[in-house]
């Protein structure tokens, strides 16, 4: 049995209900989808869009991981044998999704909102993708963007594989909504971090951690749906902002990440990204009278730059902001 040893401190014990043990299903399967939610009325549809997948070279599971602190309402989806429901009692999402994956059968680890979509065929794109790619800890595939009233906003299509840690670092993001973990990789990085300062970004400093040990494999079909509507959201934008500087925080003091990095930054253009990123940390540090920090941040920037210095697309990469 897989060892969730590093994630005891971050799940909550899961309270299953009845139908939780589905029959019929293997012990090791293809992947677990895990939703965290607080009862939205958009649950339903992110359910359907994993149960609904044209995918029958393997199985898959659903775990839906109710965190709203009441009784879900009762619903056809609740009946399927692939579907467990647990309840977290108001733990927040990083905790919800570490109890999921505590209990998840699945070889792989899919988090889904509870207002976001995986897309038609997606499930098969990641096993054919997985087959392909046997040794990557993170398959993912392109994604769509759309705004409250589902009006598509944007495509993307990024293309990145093997070792991106420097990109993460440097700011660039990848939604997991699009993606699949491998479990053993999910919980050797640690899982999700509850810590408070990085609610919002919980997504991005798990990433940073998965790219830091492991790689991506990309496969350019649009495999899911992700809302991005600002409509009614209480998010504050500032406290984010913060959380990110944070977890990149947390990326800079890993051993080994400079080499890492260096490794990942395979252009000109990304040394400009890592040097920016190493220099607005030894900023940060300043401000924070971290001072042993901040020369160090400054020395590994500098080490970055090198002789890069007098190519203008080391310049451009050195000139963007950091998202």
């Amino acid at each position: 049995m897989r060892s969730c040893w590093s994630l005891r401190r971050w799940a909550s014990q899961p309270c299953l209900k009845e139908n939780s043990s589905p029959k019929g299903i293997s012990l090791l399967m293809f992947s677990s989808t895990i939703i965290p939610t607080i009862g939205r009325a958009t649950l339903a549809r992110a359910v359907l869009s994993v149960l609904e997948q044209d995918f029958d070279a393997d199985d898959f599971e659903v775990i839906v991981v109710n965190d709203s602190g009441q009784p879900l309402p009762e619903e056809d989806w609740q009946r399927s044998p692939r579907v467990r429901v647990i309840e977290t009692q108001r733990r927040e999402r990083s905790v919800a999704r570490n109890t999921g994956a505590a209990i998840a059968k699945g070889k792989y680890l899919h988090f889904l909102d509870d207002d976001d979509i995986l897309l038609p065929g997606a499930l098969r794109v990641f096993w054919e993708l997985s087959h392909k790619n046997p040794n990557a800890d993170w398959l993912y595939g392109s994604w769509r963007t759309v705004d409250n009233d589902g009006n598509q906003v944007d495509e993307f299509h990024p293309g990145l594989t093997g070792n991106i840690f420097a990109l993460l670092v440097s700011g660039e993001g990848l939604p997991l909504q699009a993606s699949l973990l491998k479990t053993s990789s999910f919980f050797m990085a640690g899982g999700y971090d509850p810590t408070p300062i990085l609610t919002g970004v919980e997504d991005r400093d798990v990433g940073r951690r998965l790219a830091f040990m492991g790689t991506l494999a990309f496969a350019p079909i649009v495999v899911a749906q992700v809302r991005i509507g600002e409509v009614g959201s209480s998010t504050n934008w500032n406290k984010i902002a913060e959380g990110d500087r944070w977890g990149r925080e947390k990326a800079l003091q890993t051993p080994n990440s400079y080499r890492r990095m260096r490794d990942s930054a395979t252009s000109r253009y990304w040394r400009g990204r890592v040097s920016r990123a190493f220099f607005a940390s030894m900023v940060w540090n300043l401000k924070q009278r971290n001072l042993f920090l901040a020369l160090s941040r400054l020395t590994d920037g500098l080490t970055m730059t090198g002789l890069n210095l007098f190519f203008p697309e080391f310049w451009r990469g050195l000139g963007t902001k950091i998202q």
